[in-house]
């Protein structure tokens, strides 16, 4: 045996008991979470509306394309379905300011920072709940389950979400998530990545722990089956529950456009819009796809490209609706002020990488084996106008959620032995 496979056979054996903790620990950690399973809630039926009356005194004027003044509230009562690798951190610090601005009521998880995914959304999940129980918005990563986010939330709910190109999000899942998934283990090489492409059924296991991570990611959030074939009509009747249910499907590679959607849609403010990225990885820790490999990730995730190219088109639609020119000058608005906020928040004016973050509160979470998300230092002279609106924008998930009262001991303890084991 040679030097270089001895040191190979070591990088392996070392992987596989690194890697058998790792596993161990996550069993243990999801069954210390089992959350409590109420058999038989009763049916109360929520009120039609949950929106606080005090905050619909702040009305405001709007202009619609015929030039026709009308007055509008904001929509308060949101369920925000928040997928993976979709910017919807980012989008989701939009919505803890505006919760707190209009003084909100989330249905929060309890003590972690999802909803028992992988499991099937269960209203039981929900920090305090009882039934009957008014809650305005609901937020954090779920397995989307109709019936029972219905049961928690009120009639008049506006159902949003966000989609992100199957290669690239296909590409950041691998990355983020790859040394949680068994079979990746076994991947030769320093690129696992593109030896995947190469012939992903030579690796896949569908039944290996954490598999869903790497084959049609956005089908499987939604609650739906992301092993069909793509030409199964049960992918069609799945596009199509989605489309009924949710009023807007935003995309990240449009995100202001988005945004303005939204505000139009939820009848916000601009200011309410104003955002930084949040979770985004540092440039040197991301694969440049070939048309090639970009090719064979769509294939291999042919559901969700499938899905994505079915609400592409229909955000066009709405953006034809609300107009070109109207929406590139509302655009260009929205990127003067987060500009200006960037100024006025941000040291440097740019992220930074994780070691070079000088408060502990403002860490993003990292994925396993590396520091490789970036994050940002607060300007240490910020005047008082701004000083508590520039924490709330740059404050990671985890370090808000706790803010808002959120008890995460079980996402907590994972990170404790995440960094016992980060190698």
């Amino acid at each position: 045996m040679t030097g270089k496979q001895r040191i190979q056979w070591r990088s392996m054996c070392k992987s596989l008991v690194l890697g058998t903790l790792l596993t161990s620990c996550m069993i243990l950690v999801y069954c210390l979470s089992t959350p409590q399973i109420h058999y038989s809630l009763p049916e109360v039926p929520v009120p039609y509306s949950c929106a606080h009356r005090p905050t619909q005194s702040q009305h405001k004027s709007t202009i619609n394309n015929s030039d026709t003044a009308y007055i509008c509230t904001p929509k308060v009562d949101i369920m925000f379905m928040k997928t993976h690798k979709t910017a919807s951190s980012t989008f989701l610090n939009i919505l803890f300011r505006f919760g707190e601005k209009h003084q909100v009521k989330f249905a929060f998880p309890d003590s972690r920072n999802d909803f028992f995914y992988p499991s099937f959304f269960q209203r039981s999940q929900v920090k305090d709940y009882r039934p009957g129980m008014c809650f305005n918005i609901i937020c954090n990563h779920m397995r989307f389950n109709a019936p029972e986010v219905s049961k928690l939330l009120p009639v008049d709910t506006s159902y949003i979400t966000i989609l992100r190109d199957p290669a690239e999000l296909f590409e950041s899942s691998f990355h983020y998530f790859g040394r949680l998934v068994p079979f990746t283990w076994t991947i030769p090489g320093d690129d696992k990545l593109t030896e995947f492409l190469r012939d992903p059924h030579k690796y896949f296991d569908p039944g290996s722990f954490n598999s869903y991570y790497l084959k049609n990611l956005l089908f499987f959030d939604f609650g739906l089956d992301n092993s069909l074939d793509v030409n199964d009509p049960r992918v069609e009747e799945g596009i199509k529950f989605i489309s009924d249910r949710f009023q807007l499907v935003m995309l990240v590679e449009h995100f202001e456009e988005s945004l303005i959607l939204l505000k139009d849609a939820l009848c916000w403010e601009m200011d309410d819009l104003l955002f930084f990225k949040l979770n985004i990885r540092k440039g040197s820790t991301l694969s440049k796809f070939t048309p090639e490999l970009r090719a064979r990730a769509l294939e291999w995730n042919a559901i969700d490209w499938k899905l994505y190219q079915h609400f592409n088109q229909t955000f066009w639609k709405k953006v034809d609706a609300y107009g070109h020119q109207r929406m590139a000058e509302d655009v260009a608005e929205l990127k003067k002020r987060n500009k200006e906020m960037t100024s006025i928040c941000i040291e440097g004016g740019h992220a930074v990488e994780a070691g070079s973050i000088q408060e502990k509160d403002m860490q993003p979470w990292q994925p396993i084996g590396e520091k490789s998300i970036m994050g940002y230092n607060l300007k240490k002279n910020i005047d008082k106008a701004h000083r508590n609106l520039c924490r709330k924008m740059l404050m990671p998930e985890i370090q808000y959620l706790t803010e808002l009262g959120v008890n995460l001991w079980i996402t907590k303890l994972w990170g404790h032995v995440r960094d016992i084991i980060n190698w």
